[in-house]
């Protein structure tokens, strides 16, 4: 997933909250209590700020392989693209702050950043709160199992229907999709990150662990030891619709210029070919890439 390979030393460590990481830089210190330049026009200012720093914060929960640490440094799918399209807007530096996964809406709206950076899929009750760009990628949801996965759970409905324990990071879509299709409170358990994730199932807390596809490999993957296994993607469904794992960049509510400018270096990018040689690292593949009829205006829209 990585240029390089990740110990699991460094897995385990996890960034502080307040602590900000520049994307191929040194270390800075997040001002985490200061206000945007925002108001009337605060798209414009946001954007304007930025190009006359030529600098952006962004936010990351420290989850592989969307946006973690590495040697002191912020890398991921997310940072990636993000550093790409900045640059093509003429802002060439990415500071980043990590903050759990669901508070990263809330630490946005508060200013401790400009934009989420962390695989966020983009759901409508997220897209009440905040902006989201054009999607970035599409991925399955799969699980996290023992090896032969003895119990054969495969979905959602196999964790309801065989009372096993179902590990789940707070505030994910997938931990949405298990209390919609009516797995018990008791059967599933919240984590604040994928260590936490992966220890429940070293330690037969849980039985399965739900996340994306693509990050459950890469978490094997730093785990060769581990005897667990991932399961085949799927799509779950609810209500008769395919919950569609598609993840975007998340700004502001209001700050339009910003938004669209991002919006535009984007679809460049993934047009252009570049944005598979950057996210290919990380696991990404030209199935990743969203088709056209999966949209944010579709994906925000309530059922």
């Amino acid at each position: 997933m990585n240029q390089g390979k990740w110990t699991r030393r460094e897995f385990f460590r996890r960034s502080a909250v307040a602590g900000a990481v520049a994307i191929g830089g040194p270390v800075f210190l997040s001002a985490c209590s200061e206000v945007p330049e925002t108001g009337g026009d605060g798209a414009v200012n946001t954007l304007q700020r930025a190009r006359d720093a030529g600098t952006i914060k962004i936010g990351i929960a420290g989850e592989i392989p969307y946006g973690f640490t590495e040697d002191g440094e912020v890398t991921g799918e997310s940072p990636e693209v993000a550093k790409a399209v900045f640059e093509a807007m003429g802002i060439p530096n990415v500071e980043a702050t990590q903050v759990e996964f669901g508070q990263l809406i809330p630490a946005l709206n508060a200013g401790q950043f400009d934009m989420v950076a962390a695989g966020m899929a983009i759901l409508p009750d997220r897209c009440a709160n905040a902006a989201f760009s054009h999607v970035d990628y599409i991925t399955p949801t799969a699980f996290l199992v023992p090896k032969g996965n003895p119990q054969q759970v495969l979905n959602f409905d196999d964790v309801k229907a065989k009372g096993v324990n179902l590990a789940v990071l707070s505030g994910t879509v997938e931990q949405q999709v298990a209390v919609a299709l009516g797995v018990p409170d008791e059967q599933i358990q919240t984590y604040d990150g994928q260590p936490e994730l992966l220890q429940a199932l070293l330690a037969n807390r849980a039985y399965a662990g739900a996340l994306t596809d693509i990050s459950l490999k890469a978490l094997l993957e730093q785990n060769p030891d581990a005897a667990l296994e991932v399961t085949d993607g799927f799509v779950p469904m609810v209500d008769g619709e395919e919950q569609i794992q598609a993840g975007g960049f998340v700004f502001r509510k209001g700050e339009d210029e910003i938004l669209e400018a991002f919006n535009t270096e984007l679809e460049k990018l993934q047009s252009s070919g570049r944005w598979l040689e950057i996210v290919k690292p990380f696991g990404f593949t030209e199935d990743n890439l969203p088709p056209d009829d999966v949209t944010t205006e579709q994906l925000c829209a309530t059922a």
